[in-house]
């Protein structure tokens, strides 16, 4: 839905409540795709948003749940009466609950547990058992299964007792006489089967499987080279254990592309717009500090030059250009290493080749805008000496730009550091004081 329909669902939920016409905004909410009543949610005040979330039915506010970030879903939560909360909970997906689980009063987690069936619980038991941002946390249990050595007419049978498949199916799973995966028969296979024919005959063996332990990353990157819809997660035996769907996969690579979006100024997208401010300012407030160390250190090397500046004026006026140029550099470098490192196509086995690519790259860009900067600085002070400073510091600085676009991503994701929330602070640091040092270092150099 566009952002202009959220508008006007936001203006009439507000209408209605100013109104105090609570039975028809109950009907107006019960009318809204959850998805995008979790998007209006999050735009309305805390004091407001209480007041719409206890007019929306039970079952939709578990799906609401799974949308809202982190921290107004907490909030809602702690705000719910248990016995509440455990009803809609229970209305969900196994993965949907150990998703929310975390955010949940540990008092109202017990008793959800309690509250599902045996195999229910089993299955949240056994999600929950594995780390965050694994294939094992993100998998459901209700993957369709049948038993090797059938006809596809008892398939067909089995299909019509039960009446309805869960969502995103898209194939059946063949299991083998000892519970491990053998295959899958896809939907579109099935139906257009004889009845008479065996089903070890309309297998597909050639299935990508998931171990538990794989990384979200992983399955994201999978998912999207080969267009699937479902895949099995297996143990280590070859038992099935789950399937992911496309759903959930969306849903991540979402998640992901907000944090690499907001990680390089320090937010995170699971944090409430309308959050305490003492909280928001103290999340805000490290980063920023950061930065300040980062300007003082750049600072202090122009501090070493104060002479050398002295004797030529023009360089002051000059050097944010050299460093900005050599930001955008490694910036454009940085950009593209991070994104294949994410997508895989860049690692530390072909990491020397693009290093080279990206330092040919840089030191063909340093060449034209180091004459550029030169031609312009001439048509400004002229004056020769200066020009050739500034498009020799210019050089200078977009290769190390580019150099340290590669190299830095590389190791900071070797240390387990997440190159898109700590690359862009570094790159800057280096870019400011290697185009200040550049120009100001030759400069002093040049001028004794």
């Amino acid at each position: 839905m566009a952002v202009a329909e959220h508008t006007d669902i936001r203006k009439t939920i507000l209408e209605l409540l100013e109104y105090g016409a609570t039975s028809e905004l109950r009907e107006y909410l019960h009318d809204i795709h959850g998805a995008d009543l979790a998007a209006v949610l999050e735009s309305l005040p805390p004091s407001v948003r209480s007041l719409v979330w206890y007019e929306v039915s039970e079952s939709d506010m578990g799906e609401m749940l799974t949308e809202l970030s982190d921290q107004v879903a907490e909030s809602l939560m702690s705000e719910m009466e248990p016995r509440t909360l455990v009803r809609v909970l229970q209305m969900l997906d196994i993965d949907e609950i150990a998703e929310i689980m975390p955010q949940c009063p540990s008092k109202v987690a017990a008793q959800i547990l309690v509250a599902l069936d045996e195999e229910r619980r089993k299955g949240l038991d056994t999600v929950l058992s594995y780390q965050e941002d694994t294939a094992g946390r993100l998998m459901n249990i209700d993957a369709p299964v049948v038993r090797e050595g059938v006809k596809v007419a008892v398939i067909m049978r089995y299909l019509r007792v039960v009446g309805e498949l869960p969502e995103y199916t898209d194939k059946i799973y063949v299991l083998d006489r000892q519970g491990r995966l053998r295959g899958a028969i896809l939907l579109r296979n099935l139906v257009t089967a004889s009845l008479d024919a065996q089903i070890d005959d309309c297998i597909d063996e050639d299935l990508f499987r998931f171990s538990p332990d794989d990384s979200e990353e992983q399955v994201a990157q999978v998912f999207e080279r080969y267009d699937l819809t479902s895949a099995p997660v297996v143990d280590s035996d070859g038992r099935l254990l789950g399937r992911i769907t496309i759903d959930d996969v969306v849903d991540l690579m979402k998640d992901t592309a907000g944090k690499n979006l907001l990680a390089p100024a320090g937010l995170d997208d699971e944090d409430d717009i309308f959050a305490p401010v003492l909280y928001t300012a103290r999340r805000r407030a490290l980063w920023l500090g950061i930065n300040l160390i980062t300007a003082v250190i750049a600072s202090m090397v122009i501090g070493i030059f104060e002479a050398t500046i002295e004797k030529l004026v023009a360089l002051a006026v000059l050097m944010p250009i050299i460093a900005s140029m050599g930001g955008n550099a490694g910036t454009q470098t940085l950009t593209t290493v991070i994104r294949g490192l994410g997508v895989g196509t860049i690692s530390t086995a072909n990491a020397l080749d693009v290093l080279k690519k990206e330092l040919l790259v840089g030191g063909l860009n340093g060449l034209i805008w180091a004459t550029v900067v030169a031609v312009v600085s001439i048509v400004w002070y002229q004056n020769y000496l200066l020009a050739t400073i500034v498009a020799t510091a210019m050089l200078v600085n977009i290769v190390v730009s580019a150099l340290s676009g590669v190299l830095l991503p590389v190791m900071l994701e070797k240390v387990g550091i997440d190159p898109a929330l700590a690359g862009g602070v570094s790159l800057t640091t280096i870019t400011d004081v290697v185009g200040f040092l550049a120009i100001l270092g030759i400069a002093a150099l040049v001028l004794v």
